[in-house]
């Protein structure tokens, strides 16, 4: 071996080394930078809510306030009709979920399982259902609601929301079952499973990370929709609907209550079903 091979070598060694070394930092930079998006609006939110009417406009921000104070939080709760409010959002949101779950993954898994006529038209019609402007349908939506008793109930915001979720619940999990094996299902058939018993047993665990994605998107959905909210509620108007009225003209620290009160139920949400989404990754979690 000459003497350039063996200088050359230890260079190149260490420029190997550099490279995955400069990726990591790369990554974890990404990272940080992506959880500041998420925490810092958050924390600002906090912020204003619990930082009283001077916490507000005070410049610079501190990292923890000097003057915290539960006061704000506590008279926007004490609002009349909030706590109503903030069930029906609840009730709403969780109706979305599950109806979109019942309803967008048996037609994801007929998608992904079964071919059949028609196919792609049916699934540029399932996206096309976004394409038609909610207040274009609102009026008719109302009469309709009144004549069958809907109408002012969360059971029949939720059902609007639902109509807002199914496609992307349908279209995901329908790419969540295209990559699951057949063979999977098979085996289980070989073994004495149904049709149904081997989707129950075999498909199903394997399905939940994705499907907890879609309960996530429709949950959000739901919390966060207002105008439906707004057309089809008169008393029992879900938490976005109420806000929209009663902090029109509210003092600066009541809104941020309110939005704190907004940001939490969908943070609590995602983080119950955290361990559903780390398995798409492959990360464990308890």
């Amino acid at each position: 071996m000459t003497a350039s091979a063996v200088e050359t070598k230890p260079a190149a060694t260490s420029r190997g080394m550099a490279l995955p070394s400069a990726r990591r930092l790369l990554l974890w930079t990404g990272l940080a930078v992506l959880i500041a998006w998420v925490l810092v609006p958050i924390y600002l939110v906090a912020l204003g809510a619990f930082g009283g009417r001077l916490g507000v406009f005070r410049w610079p921000k501190s990292i923890w306030p000097s003057d915290l104070s539960f006061a704000a939080m506590s008279q926007f709760l004490a609002i009349e009709g909030v706590f109503n409010a903030l069930v029906n959002s609840l009730i709403a949101a969780g109706l979305t979920v599950v109806f979109s779950i019942a309803l967008g993954a048996p037609a994801g898994y007929a998608l992904a399982r079964y071919t059949f006529r028609g196919q792609n038209a049916y699934r540029l019609l399932v996206l096309l259902t976004r394409a038609f402007p909610l207040a274009i349908l609102a009026l008719p939506l109302t009469v309709s609601f009144i004549r069958i008793g809907l109408y002012d109930t969360p059971f029949g915001v939720s059902l609007i929301h639902t109509v807002l979720a199914l496609p992307f619940a349908a279209l995901v999990t329908q790419s969540l079952f295209m990559g699951i094996p057949r063979e999977y299902e098979e085996a289980a058939w070989v073994f004495g499973c149904t049709r149904f018993q081997a989707f129950m047993k075999v498909v199903l665990p394997l399905a939940l990370p994705g499907l907890a994605a879609t309960a996530i998107f429709a949950f959000v959905i739901s919390w966060n929709e207002v105008f439906a909210a707004s057309i089809l509620t008169v008393r029992e108007r879900t938490l976005t609907a109420y806000l929209l009225r009663i902090l029109a003209e509210s003092p600066l620290h009541y809104r941020f209550a309110g939005g704190f009160i907004l940001i939490i139920p969908s943070v609590l949400f995602i983080f119950a079903v955290r361990r559903y989404l780390f398995a798409v990754w492959g990360i464990a979690s308890k």
